[in-house]
């Protein structure tokens, strides 16, 4: 039986994330990994939100894509990629974080902070990341639920 074929991965970041990235670009390829990089190139100052646009547009034309997402905290970047349909990024500076998003919340985009955590750390995050399942189960209803909040149809709603 064949081994299957690892997601593609894409790649983003701004400015403050942007050295990570990079070090997390050259991880993956050694790892064997699909990447695409679609920004930022250099560390001269970029917004976030259009970085996460660039990369989750890149990440739905391409069938089980996932994306790793960095900026200064991950925050930002994080807060940008969740604007769009369909994507579920998920800030995970410590492993246990990159786990839980995995198995209780399906996370497609994965974010973390270039100024928060060691490119080695950085390292185990996404492999965990990577090599955990979605568990289903009771966790399945609460994520399909999060693809109809943009929608406005009748999930439960709350009020602010």
């Amino acid at each position: 039986m064949s081994t299957p074929t690892p997601p593609p991965i894409i790649l983003g970041a701004d400015h403050a994330g942007f050295e990570l990235k990079e070090k997390i670009a050259a991880y993956l390829k050694g790892q064997g990994f699909s990447v695409q990089d679609t920004g930022c190139y250099s560390p001269e100052r970029v917004d976030y939100p259009l970085m996460a646009q660039q990369a989750i547009e890149t990440m739905k034309q391409q069938k089980n894509a996932r994306a790793i997402l960095c900026c200064g905290s991950g925050i930002g970047i994080s807060i940008g990629a969740n604007r769009f349909p369909g994507v579920r990024a998920a800030l995970a500076n410590d492993i246990n974080a990159a786990k839980l998003s995995r198995l209780h919340n399906d996370a497609n985009v994965l974010c973390m902070g270039g100024r928060v955590i060691a490119p080695e750390l950085a390292y185990e995050i996404i492999n965990t990341w990577l090599t955990t399942p979605f568990e289903g189960g009771r966790h399945e209803n609460r994520v399909n639920q999060l693809d109809h909040l943009h929608i406005g149809d009748s999930s439960p709603q709350c009020s602010i």
